[in-house]
């Protein structure tokens, strides 16, 4: 099973917690090839994940990427979220090219059980499989050629066919894409795979990429979101809720931060304590903020429309804020 990671130091500690709990879980398979796109990771960074890896008697390739804008012929803005979101887009460049198939995981994961029947998925003829996020919004969908009745995929799980990207030319296909777009999507790399990628990915289970704050809502909401998502059945949904097979810790409500009252916070607490970064304080940030984030996930399931409402006034201002803050900082790096 080959898995690959994308993260620099900012993230290193959650990729360790999830290459720890993916370690873990999956000891029966004999061969697991660990590859990790590093965009500057520092010695003692490499150093202390290859001690987790060590543990379980596994080894890691870091494969440099370096500065990624480098790799790209126009400028980019990946909108507030970290460059190396888009490292994915390279992923049939760089990996040795006998690699026959990968799964590509998101540093925000935590794997809770064995990944042998996802790894052993059939894609078809698709490219890649991945799962539906039907809570998207609809304008992000039309900005990049989807229709409402169309699907749109999470890309924090992708179970990638390597010769099909390569012989259908994925990476080409996903820059050119991005380029048509001015180089500046919503979401860079998820809205570059789903609009370049259309008609070529496959849907999976939701419990192989369970977005946390999916935990509060109802099956026949989301299907109103996006009618498509009828295609998983209520039971694959509740069964995704019952006994996740990957986590994945999207919206704010993130388990690093300081009051959050996340519900799977624990399984992300229990594997960052049995890592080399055990111990590291809480990232700071506002208590009355995550209380209220939280009340909105049980408003989410007390009332559905109350979520929507909140996520279209409010949502494009997070966004921005976020923009800001990591305009801020890359200002103060190039200084």
């Amino acid at each position: 099973m080959n898995v690959v990671y994308a993260s620099n130091d900012n993230y290193a500690r959650h990729l360790a917690v999830s290459l720890y709990s993916l370690l873990e879980h999956n000891r029966e398979i004999s061969d697991v090839q660990i590859y990790i796109l590093s965009m500057g990771l520092s010695p003692e960074t490499r150093a202390r994940l290859e001690r987790a890896a060590a543990t379980f008697g596994r080894s890691l390739t870091v494969i440099e990427l370096g500065d990624l804008r480098e790799r790209f012929s126009y400028e980019v803005d990946t909108g507030g979220f970290d460059l190396s979101i888009m490292a994915r887009l390279f992923i049939g460049e760089v990996l040795p090219p006998d690699t026959d198939r990968v799964l590509y995981l998101d540093c925000d994961t935590v794997v809770l059980a064995s990944l042998k029947r996802l790894w052993e998925t059939e894609l078809d003829s698709s490219i890649l499989g991945a799962v539906m996020e039907p809570t998207i919004y609809p304008s992000i969908k039309e900005e990049i050629g989807l229709l409402p009745e169309e699907p749109y995929f999470n890309s924090g799980v992708l179970l990638i066919d390597m010769k099909r990207w390569r012989t259908e030319d994925a990476g080409k296909m996903l820059l050119d894409f991005y380029c048509s777009r001015g180089g500046k999507l919503f979401a860079g790399d998820q809205d570059t795979i789903n609009g370049a990628l259309k008609g070529k990915i496959k849907p999976l289970p939701p419990r192989y990429n369970f977005f946390t704050n999916y935990r509060y809502y109802r099956y026949d909401h989301l299907t109103r979101l996006s009618p498509v998502y009828g295609k998983i059945s209520k039971k694959s949904f509740q069964e995704a809720k019952r006994r996740p097979v990957i986590l994945h810790f999207m919206g704010d409500e993130r388990p690093w931060k300081e009051g959050n009252l996340n519900h799977y916070r624990k399984a992300y607490e229990t594997y960052l304590s049995r890592t080399p970064w055990a111990g590291t304080p809480k990232e700071n940030g506002s208590r009355l903020y995550m209380a209220a984030y939280h009340l909105m996930d049980y408003a989410t399931f007390l009332c559905p429309p109350v979520r929507d409402f909140v996520s279209r006034r409010f949502g494009m201002q997070v966004i921005n804020s976020r923009k800001n803050v990591q305009r801020e900082t890359d200002q103060k790096e190039k200084a």
